[in-house]
């Protein structure tokens, strides 16, 4: 692979290097890309969520570790997968190699018109509320200046996924220092009050009176929302350096090592301030530090706002692999497998999701885009690891480097998909329309990806409309096989 892309000489031609995704991730680069991603606005924002939904403070932090022990089950499905399959594409081409193309572009779809955009809106709306909010402070920050905020931030990140691979990698390991810090004077203050012997808030924590059964799967997708981004490695194996073994590394190290930070950060949290004064917050994060650090508070609003830059940065290098590998399968348009030819970036890919974020910056609200997303999310996942089960029977050939207990992908099946279904009637609006705009896909499957021939017309107006782009793009396709 290295040989294939040095520099091709020619005596009548200047130098030209071959134009394909090049293997520039090492194991710290991942560790650093998924602790970047998972550690987003969800340690910050989740807290309220999470306790609304389980009813006090005990249940909360009990669905925290079941959360990183849920996710951890999850990882480890995803690394044998990860380590099995060469392709990059995560989700979507795990579920095209073991339930076929129907199911991986359903999941596809979804990514493009629901998960991806809430998702980067809900992060990115924490970004902007984070960065206006000491601005207007005690006043709250106009709605508009956060979501001008917000879309400035997330144009900002899409510029940097168009222009290098190696800036955003080093981009994303100084925002995954800053997340650490920003933890950091979260955890060491509230270890320190804790130490003190304030326990005085973890009195009647289980109080079962106020725990409401119904609202417990949408306090999972809190907490699953917080740990989400562990798969992300998945999604680029074609550009990580010994795929077999640093995948499996990277998700199992940087998942355990979330799953401690949050559970520091939010014993932290609750020993300092109530679980009435949690609720009243918009920011736990501000609220925290407000009351430890007093007028150095600010520090956490910025640190916390470049950790939310991160992991739109993060998820958004990730997701693109997926766009760019689905048409690489003729489920997308030949567009979006097209590389810059210098830059050596997926540029059509990149700048696929943009108008779909900002449209849902502008018009969605943070928590129901939470619950929008989420159904469609975890409801593929659950999927993903049924696939691997039936693949383990229909392929048990296959050599797998990495291989775990079948009741690991069997136990993360079975809680995902009975956290969908449940959400359908804990938050029936926002999932059912999740539910609804994922079905939506099948019509275009079967008109559009099923019948890819189409009018003469159609065709020839297709192709000429995809030279344009690009030739405006400067974008060609893959000239090395990678996988």
């Amino acid at each position: 692979m290295e040989s294939a892309s040095e520099n091709i000489e020619n005596k009548n031609e200047p130098k030209k290097q071959a134009v394909f995704l090049r293997k520039k991730i090492s194991l710290f680069r991942a560790v650093s890309f998924l602790i970047g991603t998972m550690i987003g606005s969800g340690i910050f924002i989740s807290p309220k969520g999470i306790l609304i939904n389980s009813g006090n403070v005990g249940t909360s932090l009990v669905i925290w570790l079941a959360c990183g022990i849920l996710s951890m089950l999850g990882a480890l499905s995803y690394a044998e997968l990860g380590a099995s399959f060469k392709k990059s594409g995560g989700h979507y081409i795990y579920l095209l190699e073991t339930l076929g193309p129907l199911p991986a572009f359903l999941r596809l779809w979804s990514e493009i018109i629901v998960i991806r955009p809430a998702i980067t809106a809900v992060i990115g709306l924490s970004f902007g509320r984070y960065i206006v909010e000491p601005f207007f402070a005690p006043c709250q920050a106009p709605v508009l200046a956060v979501k001008l905020l917000t879309a400035a931030g997330v144009s900002l990140v899409v510029y940097v996924n168009s222009c290098s691979v190696n800036w955003t990698a080093r981009i994303q390991i100084i925002l995954t220092a800053s997340k650490l810090v920003a933890l950091g004077l979260i955890i060491v203050p509230g270890m320190m009050t804790l130490a003190e012997g304030r326990y005085e808030n973890f009195q009647n924590a289980f109080d079962i009176s106020t725990i409401t059964l119904d609202r417990i799967p949408l306090a999972f997708y809190s907490g699953m929302f917080a740990y989400s981004g562990w798969f992300y490695m998945n999604f680029v194996t074609e550009e990580i350096i010994n795929p077999e073994k640093n995948i499996v590394l990277a998700i199992i190290s940087s998942l355990i090592i979330v799953t401690i930070l949050y559970l520091l950060a939010n014993v932290a949290y609750y020993t300092v301030l109530t679980a009435d004064e949690v609720l009243a917050s918009d920011a736990v994060a501000v609220t925290f530090g407000d009351r430890t650090l007093k007028s150095f508070s600010t520090v956490i609003q910025i640190l916390v706002a470049l950790s939310c830059l991160g992991a739109i940065t993060g998820g958004l290098f990730s997701v693109t692999r997926v766009f760019f590998v689905a048409s690489r399968e003729n489920q997308w348009p030949t567009l979006f497998s097209m590389i810059h030819i210098r830059r050596h970036t997926p540029l059509p890919a990149v700048v696929l999701m943009y108008p779909m974020v900002i449209l849902m910056i502008f018009i969605g609200d943070l928590y129901g885009l939470l619950n929008l997303n989420s159904f469609p999310r975890w409801l593929f996942m659950g999927l993903v690891t049924f696939g691997l089960i039936r693949h383990r029977y229909k392929q048990p050939g296959l050599h797998r480097p990495f291989k775990v207990p079948i009741i690991i992908p069997g136990i993360f099946t079975v809680t995902c998909l009975f956290i969908v279904v449940t959400s359908l009637y804990s938050d029936p609006i926002n999932t059912g329309i999740g539910c609804a705009l994922t079905l939506s896909g099948v019509p275009v499957y079967y008109l559009v990806v099923r019948r890819s021939q189409g009018p003469a017309f159609c065709r020839k107006a297709a192709y000429l409309f995809t030279i344009k782009l690009q030739i405006l793009m400067e974008v060609v396709q893959q000239e090395i096989v990678t996988y």
